[in-house]
């Protein structure tokens, strides 16, 4: 054999070892998309009954939140109902409660300072008795 028969015999050599080097890693990947694949395929299957739970829950969750909307209206109704009637109260038996209030306070006012006059003015007339029984004793003495 020649030197270039050697040569071509070292090349094809090398040649194959290098394809049985990639083959393999391509091997070893090929499994690893086929088990990516199965988990794939087990995550969809898994996932689709989630999914349309989920789409259930938001269906019943959007029919709460309607009835909530509507009791939240009515509610604001109530409370605008509500500040009408007291509105009309103030306007209609605010003043005369106001009136009457007054009314019995310069009444009560008006006795307290009357009883209070009344007190001083028994106090001064039995101080002044007091004041006479005493000159008078003084004199008879």
């Amino acid at each position: 054999m020649s030197a270039g028969e050697w040569a071509g015999l070292i090349a094809a050599g090398a040649l194959v070892l290098l394809v049985v080097l990639v083959a393999v890693p391509l091997l070893k990947l090929g499994r690893t998309l086929d088990e990516t694949t199965l988990t794939i395929r087990q995550v969809r299957e898994q996932s689709q009954p989630i999914l349309s739970q989920a789409s259930t829950t938001v269906t019943h969750v959007n029919a709460n939140l309607e009835r909530v909307d509507d009791i939240t209206g009515n509610a604001a109704n109530v409370s605008s109902n509500v500040a009408a009637l007291t509105s009309v109260f103030a306007a209609t038996l605010g003043s005369p409660l106001i009136k009457v209030a007054a009314f019995s306070y310069g009444v009560r006012s008006a006795a307290r300072k009357k009883r209070e006059g009344q007190a001083v003015a028994d106090a001064a007339a039995r101080d002044k008795a007091e004041r006479r029984a005493r000159r008078g004793a003084r004199r008879a003495a």
